[in-house]
């Protein structure tokens, strides 16, 4: 293989390392993101749960001033039947007060049930308390974790870049302007290798895209130093070594 595609692949294999030792630091950073948001799904959940007690218990409250209220009215039909002076009118005021004591045994339950939520949801509440605090307590463990992996993965990632750099200066800058490009539009895959199809014919294809490659460039791969791309994906192509003449 010639220097300049020597260079480049010397580049690739740097390049390859680099890439991944960034996703390696990111996957380590998006521990600690998905725990934060464990504890901000459980925190959201728990204030929802004290927001709906809030109206639970002012819709109770509501309907225990309502019962209140219609109480005073039994109460009063109790004492329009000791004043009653016919039976006609004893009996109205008996059905009155029975209808409104069945009225306020309705709302008696419906109180009761909102009181029996209000219960359940507190205690539910207090669940979700202990799960936000064991998630942060887990947190904590995480970040910590997090950071000695994240100092690693930096230290790392600047050495790589050093050997990048040292890399890069072999390269001429239009070559290497043109690898940076098709890197970045391929997650760092500048490079493919040209695979043989067929170990008795000279048929060839695209390492990257998977894509055949004329006679006359497999030629120029064999004879020439210079950058020569796929013509359908862009990546530049080069012979592997076994293949090279």
């Amino acid at each position: 293989m010639a220097s300049l595609l020597n260079n480049l692949v010397e580049l690739q294999s740097i390049e390859n390392r680099l890439r991944a030792a960034k996703s390696q630091l990111s996957r380590c950073r998006r521990t600690v993101l998905f725990q934060e948001n464990q504890v901000r799904n459980l925190q959201s959940q728990h204030d929802a749960k004290l927001e709906e007690i809030k109206l639970t218990k002012v819709q109770s409250d509501r309907l225990e001033l309502e019962l209140k209220s219609r109480e005073e009215v039994v109460a009063k039909y109790r004492t329009a039947l000791n004043t009653a002076k016919t039976n006609k009118e004893y009996s109205t005021i008996l059905t009155a007060m029975n209808t409104s004591k069945a009225d306020n045994s309705k709302l008696e339950s419906q109180v009761l049930e909102l009181m029996k939520n209000i219960e359940a949801d507190q205690a539910l509440c207090e669940q979700l308390n202990e799960q936000i605090e064991e998630q942060k307590n887990r947190l904590e463990e995480v970040r910590k974790e997090s950071e000695v992996k994240a100092q690693k993965f930096e230290q790392s990632i600047a050495d790589i870049q050093v050997e990048w750099d040292k890399a890069a200066t072999e390269i001429p800058t239009e070559a290497l302007d043109l690898f940076k490009r098709i890197a970045d539009t391929y997650d760092g895959e500048a490079i493919a290798f040209a695979e043989k199809l067929d170990h008795r014919t000279e048929n060839y294809s695209c390492g990257g895209c998977f894509m055949g490659l004329t006679l006359e460039i497999v030629n120029a791969l064999m004879l020439k130093d210079e950058i020569i791309s796929c013509p359908n994906c862009t990546r530049i192509i080069v012979l592997a070594k076994e293949e090279e003449k």
